[in-house]
């Protein structure tokens, strides 16, 4: 499947079958940044945030001028957020 099958596929939420398919394609192009940013930003709408970082660090280790630097970023933000306020409501 090509990437914007499976761009096609996180746009009409479904998550599951994108990550299989990230995975299958990440296999045959383990150099595509886009790949691993894409297969972030999904794992990130499950709220697996450890998943989601390890394929920003991939996508930026890649390349650093991905878009997977502010996803990262972001990410980061909301976690030390969660972290620093857990008694919040």
């Amino acid at each position: 499947m090509e990437i914007k099958e499976i761009g096609r596929l996180l746009e009409e939420d479904k998550v599951e079958r994108a990550i299989e398919e990230l995975k299958r394609y990440i296999a045959a192009n383990p150099k595509s940044d886009k790949a691993y940013f894409m297969l972030g930003n999904a794992y990130r709408r499950k709220n697996d945030w450890k998943n989601a970082m390890t394929n920003y660090c991939e996508a930026i280790a890649l390349n650093p001028e991905s878009p997977a630097v502010e996803a990262y970023r972001q990410a980061e933000e909301i976690l030390n957020f969660y972290n620093h306020d857990l008694y919040n409501p």
